[in-house]
């Protein structure tokens, strides 16, 4: 009679094994969202001072007090009224999404091309476009005002979004990694069912890569919001006047070298630093997904 046979122990799946490394216990929980919530008072309180200044009387603005003894809600009355604000307002609008449209269409489009087709001296036509990264802002600073100025347009506020037509560095090394995140499969199917190049860019890439189209919009949506330099350079109009460049204009009037009427420059910092916060937490989600996925490669 043979004798039985011993069946090996079962072996668990990889998947269901247990992950090595320690897991959080109930105190390194508590004491990781201590630190957490220590870090973002640490990173808010800046915003948070100027919103409580923003909100006190003139004797009472470096009281450093987080909530102010008297409200002074009339200061930002007073800021419509001193100065045109709601016309900068306007022209931050017009010029950012202009800006953010006009990068985020070139730098995709030139990203597209980079990673879809296949030509002689890509990767060395790659690495000149990457390399303009290290060219300083000064270096093209006066050409291109040369530029503009030989146009008749370097006073108008054409010079702060126009040149994103040319797309940007940046951008287009971001994009072009999602990219090549795609299944090649999938354009060379569409390719065999007649589609054009420009059908393989608009109609499959560009809905698969949404997140980082955003990030770029609101990447260059936040850069043209807050832009002062292209505005001082440009800009003599009052009437044309970006936010960020009005606020120059109210600091220079009420802060240090002015009437020192700090209550109204910093209601004026407040108006042109929240419609940022607001669109961060609108596009959070894709904004989130797209910078963890920005580096992915298939």
């Amino acid at each position: 009679m043979a004798a039985p046979t011993v069946a090996p122990p079962s072996q668990a799946p990889p998947e269901s094994r247990p992950r090595p490394g320690r897991r959080r216990t109930p105190r390194g929980r508590v004491l990781f969202w201590i630190g957490l919530l220590a870090a973002s008072v640490l990173f808010l309180y800046p915003f948070l001072w100027v919103v409580s200044a923003s909100l006190k009387p003139r004797t009472q603005v470096f009281d450093n007090a987080l909530l102010p003894s008297t409200w002074a809600f009339g200061n930002y009355l007073n800021i419509w009224e001193v100065a045109p604000v709601l016309t900068w307002f306007l022209n931050s609008v017009v010029v950012s999404l202009a800006a953010a449209t006009a990068m985020t269409i070139a730098s995709s489009v030139v990203a597209f091309g980079f990673a879809y087709f296949r030509f002689p001296g890509r990767n060395v036509l790659f690495g000149l476009v990457l390399a303009t990264m290290m060219l300083p802002t000064a270096v093209t600073m006066v050409p291109l005002y040369m530029i503009w100025n030989s146009m008749g347009l370097a006073t108008t506020q054409v010079p702060l979004w126009a040149a994103n037509l040319f797309g940007s560095a940046f951008y287009i090394f971001l994009l072009r990694q999602f990219f090549l995140g795609l299944p090649r499969e999938l354009f060379e199917a569409a390719r065999i069912d007649g589609a054009s190049y420009w059908g393989l860019f608009w109609r499959i890439a560009v809905p698969l890569c949404k997140p980082a189209l955003i990030v770029t919009f609101v990447f260059e949506l936040k850069a043209s919001w807050s832009d002062l330099l292209k505005p001082l350079i440009y800009l003599r109009d009052p009437e044309l006047f970006t936010l960020p460049r009005g606020l120059k204009a109210i600091s220079d009037q009420f802060g240090q070298s002015g009437e020192q009427q700090w209550e109204i420059v910093l209601a004026g910092s407040v108006i042109t630093t929240l419609p940022m916060v607001i669109v961060f937490f609108l596009a959070q989600r894709h904004f989130v997904y797209g910078i963890a996925t920005q580096g992915r490669k298939g």
